[in-house]
């Protein structure tokens, strides 16, 4: 039964005693006194605890035997959906924008715990109003994943989706995408989409609306305050600067990562101040460069998954990079040490990779630098195996990179050569 989702044994006894269910807004004495809504369980949950959802909108298991008293407050909180066409604004710029899933992308029905996914253009007007004084926003769901499950095949999806807009009357793009990935999916599209016509943004949310210190709403709203005005071409990732919410970063799609597993400022350009500043009505524009001149657009939607992102760490086993090569992979980049280095009991290993025509790039597990090979003797050996350094490229951004010029590009010495051309500005100076 929905009402009790979760809840059995003891606790879902507890729930029918009390006249309660899940939805209902209670107030609970316990070692302390707690307000909120009570919440479904995990499935594997035992049965000795209740979930409350507090005010802050952070979630606690109560244990059913401390629990004094349970008072069920007359008024439940329900979502509420507003209902009705929202009308465009004339005069305003059109942005599309594409769900793919992830936190902000979501709404919760208390009554059955469900994560949903919020983005008719009626419902994201309903839920961040700002925006309809903004742009008019048209929205599509192009599927709902947690961004662990966004795969290669997902990103050619929204490549392709984005590419059938090229001549469209839009301002720009924008993709709501769950962080832990979102700047795999951003290198992808700044690689095949390079020199689309519009700006594309993608947005996540660090923690759910829900919440008291949700970023969702700031982060659309800075995205859309960007497009509408500076409308430069790019991939970006815009997101919260810092914790405060006086400030927005706008992130190259090639030069951010996720370095926070929580903070709502968990991304960061690498080498680099982010792209763009956006605070209040205010763009403050810290980055000129090539990526802005590209002028003709000729968009290369393949990739080739058949590539390793291999992490060195002393007592690396070189029978697992055998197994890479046996297994008929195309390319292999290394996360190194330092300058660009793997251990000397890796060398026969490359040595059968290279033999095989795999592509094999070198970068540094170090978060900011370039990787500098003829420094020191190792790093020559290397150089001299066949092992092409990548300079400061992000790891995961040359894996994605190298999946979209192996899949585009078949002759060995042309692959070299895109992967070391500045295509996104990957490569920062």
């Amino acid at each position: 039964m929905p009402e009790y989702t979760g809840y059995e044994g003891r606790s879902l006894e507890f729930l029918k005693s009390n006249n309660i269910v899940v939805g209902d807004s209670v107030k609970i004495l316990s070692d302390l006194t707690y307000s909120g809504i009570i919440m479904p369980r995990y499935e594997h949950s035992d049965n000795m605890h209740i979930v409350l959802k507090l005010n802050s909108g952070y979630n606690v298991g109560l244990e059913i035997e401390k629990i004094k008293k349970v008072e069920k407050n007359e008024i439940t909180r329900k979502i509420i959906e507003k209902k009705g066409k929202i009308e465009p604004t004339q005069g305003l710029p059109k942005i599309l924008l594409l769900s793919t899933g992830g936190t902000i992308a979501s709404k919760i029905d208390y009554r059955t715990g469900a994560v949903t996914p919020i983005l008719t253009a009626d419902e994201l007007n309903a839920s961040v109003p700002e925006l309809a004084k903004i742009a008019n926003i048209d929205a599509q769901v192009l599927f709902s994943e947690y961004s662990e499950n966004i795969m290669p095949e997902h990103w050619l999806a929204v490549a392709k989706k984005i590419n059938e807009f090229e001549k469209s009357d839009y301002s720009g793009i924008i993709i709501a995408h769950g962080t832990d990935t979102m700047h795999y999916t951003s290198s992808f599209l700044s690689f095949s989409l390079a020199g689309f016509p519009i700006p594309i943004v993608l947005v996540g949310s660090q923690r759910s609306s829900d919440r008291a210190s949700s970023d969702a709403a700031l982060n659309l709203i800075g995205a859309t305050k960007f497009i509408t005005t500076s409308n430069p071409k790019g991939v970006y990732v815009v997101m919260h600067l810092d914790e405060s919410d006086n400030t927005i970063a706008c992130h190259l799609g090639t030069r951010v990562r996720k370095n926070h597993t929580s903070k709502r400022g968990a991304f960061q350009t690498i080498g680099g101040s982010p792209a763009f500043i956006i605070a209040e009505n205010q763009i403050q524009e810290n980055f000129s460069g090539d990526y802005f001149k590209i002028k003709e657009y000729q968009p290369k939607i393949k990739l080739d998954t058949k590539v390793a992102l291999v992490k060195y760490h002393p007592g690396y086993d070189p029978n697992l990079l055998n197994q890479i090569v046996e297994m008929g992979y195309r390319g292999i980049i290394f996360e190194g040490t330092g300058l660009g280095h793997i251990g000397k009991t890796m060398y026969e290993s490359v040595k059968k990779a290279k033999g095989k025509g795999i592509f094999l790039g070198m970068t540094s597990q170090c978060i900011d630098g370039r990787v500098r090979m003829t420094v020191y003797e190792s790093g020559r050996d290397l150089l001299n195996l066949g092992i092409i350094p990548l300079e400061n490229m992000i790891p995961e951004v040359a894996l994605v990179k190298a999946m979209w010029v192996i899949g585009n590009y078949h002759d060995s010495e042309e692959i070299k050569k895109i992967m070391l051309q500045n295509v996104a500005s990957e490569l920062s100076d």
